[in-house]
Formats: structure tokens, C-alpha cells, sequence
């Protein structure tokens, strides 16, 4: 046996890590691991391997995968009505994908666990001040005092209790007749049913009511076929705190195999994803379904070396590699990454994060994204992979159910000016709901002509 053979929950600590924080009081620390260690688990590895069997699917172009919500989840606006307004775009978007694009659609929400952020700076100065930068709920708060910005372990307890409230409400709205197709119009936003995408997303509405209708002609309805009044629905976040996540790492008794229980899909962010790194180190062990993301940085030998690593057997479904080049890098960084994994035949699914590689200052301070540069990417993506020949099996998107006003541009037309009115994120500009659904549309044509052979 190989060292590299030797894995265990806590064989991260031999590796180089970044992007952790410091904590003052480390038997606090550990205390509050054994306390983590002791409750029950968010998720159950059977579901993650279902998971893993749908991003098979997306690997073989069979499906398409649908990743989205909060940068990141906070404390402050937790509450069922935004848990509920997520869960719903999600479904809004996902029937635009599926009647449009002409493939079932894996929904994976970043929820339940989206808490910590990586930074490019370990402090943060405002007025001659200096403090620890805010790494998310789950480490301190966004609140810039002494108090605030330390460090607390305990923030990691809350951050459970949370994800368990959340996971709870999702199982509802799941299984509980919330996402049946017979309900598709009352999914719709208030805000949305006077916009330009709300009108076409209710012609489309009507056309599968239409369908629903005629099958229930012939008894097919919510009573006889539970298809069509649950769905399929799974959490996501980076695995970036590994104290929190090795304190949820487990042996599962029906294979013996350890899963992450925090998540259904972890994924491993640009800043930490060197070979020899502790994140690279902890989530090559677990068996649950794992996302890479892939910058413009990131050469075909870097990324060969980091897939042999994750998903050494060549597995569909175990890595999921998630495309962020930014709109005006795509169309070149990326190519040689698809034809360099293709001579391979390597199998992970490809998946494209439009979002953080388009952020920006502001004329008027704040951190955007432009709605026609996140297109672009998008656009981008799907345009390489169709010339590789290798299929564009999703996107990974920072959004929210809310009329927020923190991304320019799009149908809502949200502008400069506008951005201060409802610019409610802890940390990066998600879409709104209108964004978001405009996009979907949009993606459903790229998808749809994906499907057809190049000319």
C-alpha cells in the first residue's frame, strides 16, 4: 500500500492548507468536534449515491445538471419564505431546462451548508483598523468588530441546526405535493408575473397543463403516478471548512465506505485545489459525488494530475468539474482542457460556473456581475464543448428567489443606479429570480442545439 493509498477522515492535517481560520481556544475547537461527531447525519450516503447515478447520466449527456443558489447562506436571512422562494426558482427553472432543452434535469441546491467563503486576504482594514476577514456564518460575522470577526467553533453547531431546519423543509416541500406539476402556475413570483419571462414561462405553463391534462385522460394523474407530484432534489457546498466536515464524515453500514453526511455533493474551490492540498487530501476519500473548480489558471497537466487523484477509477459521476474561465477567457482556456480529458477518456461530467469569473466593481462601489457577461460564458461553454464533442452538462449558478438588485442587466433590467434599492448578499451578486429565469430560457436553446449534430 501506496502512502497515497492511506486515507482517513483526518489525514488532512498532514497536508499544506489554506483558506482555514485560526481558532484562539483549540480545545474549544475540539470540543465542539466531538459534539458534531455525536449528532445525526444532514444527508444518508444511499441518497448521495443516487446523486452519483444522475451525474453519470450528465457525464453520458443523458441529463443536464442544474447547481444553484446562495454564495452564501447566512444566519440573519434564514426563514422558511426564502428556503421556499430558492427551492421554487430552482423548479421554475428546471421545467424551462426539461420542456425546452429536452433532458431531465438534476437539481442540486447550494443549501444546507453554503457557510463558508475563501478570501483573498486573511484580514480586512477599514480605517486604520485592521481584522480578520469574514470567512462566512460558520466561522464569524460580518460584523466588523473584535468580537465579530474572531473566530468561533460554536458557529459550527449553529451552522448544523440550520442545515437540519433546512433539509427538513426541502424533504417537505419534496415529498409533500409542493413540487407537483399541477401546481406549476403557483410557482410562479409575484414579481415575475409581469415581466417579459413570466409571460413566456406561463405559455409554457399552459402547454403542460395541456400535457397534463390529457393524461389524466387516461389516469395518469398525482394519485396514480407519485412522479408527478415529488421530484428529485439534493444539497451542495464547498467543503471548505474541514473541521466542520471531517466531524461529519462517516462509515456507511451498508458498504463500509466513509460519506460526508453534511452534503449530498461537495466541491473543491479554485483557491484550494493543488494536488497536494488538505481539501484535495480529505475529499478524495469520501464517496460522495464531488465538484472541481476549474479556473482560467488551471493547465491540461494540472488538471489530469487532480483527476487521477479524485476519481482515479475513472468513475461517471464521482467528479464534476466546474468550468469558471470568465466570459472572455472561455473560448480559449477552456478547449484545451476538454481535448486534453477526451484523449483520456476520462469521464467526469463538465459543468459551467458562469459567475465568478465575471465579477466586478461597480461605478457606484459594489461588487456586481453583468447578466449579458454571464451569458456570454454560458454561451462560450456551450460553443466549446459542442466543437470538442464532449457534452455541456450543466451550469452552477450564485442565485436567489428574491428580487434582489445585485447583478446588472437582464430583462428586470437592473442598472448601476439600481443596485443599492435591494443588494442584500452577505458576500458575492447573485441573479434574482427574473435573472435567473431568463437564463433558463436562454440555456434551453443552447441545450437544445446541443443535442443536434455540427454541421
Amino acid at each position: 500500500m501506496t502512502k497515497m493509498d492511506i486515507w482517513t477522515p483526518g489525514s488532512w492535517h498532514t497536508k499544506p492548507v489554506s483558506q482555514m481560520p485560526t481558532y484562539a481556544d483549540a480545545k474549544q475547537l475540539t470540543e465542539v468536534e466531538v459534539r458534531l461527531a455525536k449528532l445525526p447525519p444532514l444527508v444518508f450516503a444511499g441518497e448521495a449515491r443516487n446523486l452519483k447515478k444522475r451525474l453519470a447520466q450528465v457525464a453520458r449527456g443523458e441529463a443536464f445538471l442544474l447547481q444553484g443558489g446562495d454564495c452564501a447562506e447566512s444566519f440573519a436571512e434564514f426563514s422558511a419564505n426564502n428556503i421556499r422562494d430558492t427551492f421554487r426558482i430552482i423548479l421554475q427553472m428546471a421545467i424551462v431546462l426539461i420542456q425546452g432543452g429536452g433532458v431531465p434535469v438534476v437539481k442540486v441546491g447550494r443549501m444546507a451548508g453554503q457557510f463558508a467563503k475563501p478570501r483573498s486576504s486573511d484580514s480586512e482594514t477599514r480605517d486604520s483598523k485592521t481584522l480578520p476577514s469574514y470567512r462566512g456564518d460558520i466561522v464569524n460575522s460580518l460584523d466588523f468588530t473584535e468580537d465579530d470577526r474572531e473566530p468561533d467553533p460554536e458557529r459550527m453547531l449553529m451552522v448544523y441546526n440550520q442545515s437540519a431546519a433546512t433539509l427538513n423543509l426541502l424533504r417537505a416541500f419534496v415529498q409533500g405535493g409542493y413540487a407537483d406539476l399541477h401546481r406549476v402556475h403557483q410557482w410562479n413570483l409575484d414579481f415575475v408575473e409581469q415581466s417579459l419571462q413570466g409571460s413566456r414561462y406561463r405559455e409554457l405553463s399552459n402547454r403542460i397543463a395541456e400535457t397534463l391534462d390529457f393524461m389524466a385522460a387516461c389516469n395518469i394523474t398525482s394519485e396514480t403516478a407519485p412522479q408527478l407530484r415529488e421530484t428529485e432534489f439534493y444539497t451542495s457546498h464547498e467543503a471548505l471548512l474541514l473541521p466542520y466536515e471531517q466531524a461529519l464524515t462517516r462509515i456507511d453500514s451498508t458498504t463500509n465506505d466513509w460519506y460526508d453526511v453534511s452534503a449530498h455533493m461537495l466541491w473543491i474551490g479554485e483557491r484550494t485545489r493543488q494536488p497536494d492540498s488538505a481539501h484535495v487530501e480529505f475529499l478524495r476519500g469520501v464517496k460522495n459525488p464531488i465538484g472541481l473548480k476549474c479556473g482560467p489558471k488551471i493547465t491540461a497537466d494540472d488538471l489530469m494530475r487532480l483527476v487521477e487523484i479524485l476519481n482515479p477509477d475513472n468513475e461517471p459521476g464521482r467528479l464534476t468539474l466546474i468550468s469558471r474561465m470568465g466570459h472572455d477567457n472561455v473560448g480559449r482556456t477552456l478547449p484545451p482542457l476538454l481535448r486534453a480529458l477526451k484523449k483520456e477518456g476520462r469521464m467526469e461530467a463538465w459543468c459551467c460556473d458562469p459567475m465568478h469569473g465575471n465579477t466586478h466593481a461597480s461605478a457606484s462601489g459594489y461588487k456586481t456581475r453583468n447578466f449579458s457577461d454571464i451569458l456570454a460564458e454560458v454561451r462560450g461553454f456551450f460553443d466549446a464543448c459542442r466543437a470538442e464533442g464532449v457534452p455541456a452538462g450543466g451550469v452552477h449558478l450564485e442565485m436567489t428567489g428574491k428580487e434582489v438588485t445585485e447583478c446588472i442587466g437582464g430583462v428586470s433590467a437592473v442598472t448601476d443606479a439600481d443596485l443599492g434599492d435591494r443588494y442584500e448578499t452577505h458576500c458575492d451578486p447573485r441573479l434574482n429570480a427574473t435573472q435567473a429565469l431568463e437564463l433558463a430560457f436562454l440555456i434551453a436553446d443552447y441545450v437544445k442545439q446541443g443535442r443536434k449534430p455540427v454541421a
